[in-house]
């Protein structure tokens, strides 16, 4: 047995310097995959966060940008609130079963819209893909999608290819970017076409605000901007 006088700190060596380190650096290359992200981006309701949505078109001189706040104020409801260059707010409600449900669209100066979420397949598939990322749920998102991931856990891509045959008549894929436990940008590729839909979301849209440049703003996407 040893006493308390045996015991005597040991020599420190550069290897064990440079453990600390390198410890970290070895979790970084580990190889990015679904069960290790998904658990990370889970947030309890309610639950918020910032985005800046950049539309391409052949119709528009310019990208359209979108600015403001999705909200989950709980399990069954995602909030989209459009504060910038215009007011909108669309809340999605799903019912107890597949595809029950309902849309509210009210934008400023225009009556209210509600429609059933029967009629748009591509909501239903949002407030899913939202409520699985937020719950870390991978089983209902392989409701809707084929979910296959790249990277490494410092900078990572899930990719999100439908089932449903109405959204994949639209979406070729659904693909989220995020660095370690923070999911930065999402972006919606059309299945014709190439005028993809980017959404910048918590940090990402906020280092946004002040970037015009859609190469800038493809690059904090993509997490080379600036970090939290």
């Amino acid at each position: 047995m040893l006493g308390a006088g045996s015991l005597r700190a040991a020599p420190v060596t550069e290897a064990a310097q440079g453990a600390p380190a390198a410890a970290p650096a070895a979790e970084a290359a580990v190889a990015a995959d679904p069960d290790w992200i998904l658990p990370r981006l889970a947030q309890p309701v309610p639950a918020r966060t910032d985005f800046v949505e950049v539309r391409g078109s052949a119709l528009l001189k310019a990208p359209l940008r979108l600015s403001g706040e999705y909200r989950r104020p709980d399990a069954a409801t995602l909030v989209r609130e459009v504060r910038a260059p215009y007011a909108e707010t669309t809340t999605i409600r799903t019912g107890a079963k597949p595809g029950q449900g309902e849309v509210a669209i009210v934008r400023s100066g225009k009556p209210a819209r509600r429609f059933s979420l029967a009629r748009a397949p591509e909501l239903v598939a949002l407030q899913a893909s939202f409520g699985a990322l937020l719950g870390g749920d991978r089983g209902l998102l392989e409701q809707h999608y084929r979910v296959s991931a790249e990277g490494t856990r410092r900078q990572w891509t899930i990719s999100l290819v439908p089932k449903d045959a109405g959204l994949a008549a639209r979406v070729r894929e659904i693909v989220l970017l995020g660095r370690d436990d923070e999911l930065r940008c999402i972006e919606t590729r059309p299945a014709r076409g190439n005028e993809q839909q980017r959404t910048l979301l918590a940090s990402a849209a906020r280092a946004a605000a002040a970037v015009a440049d859609a190469s800038q703003l493809a690059a904090l996407c993509r997490g080379h901007g600036a970090a939290r």
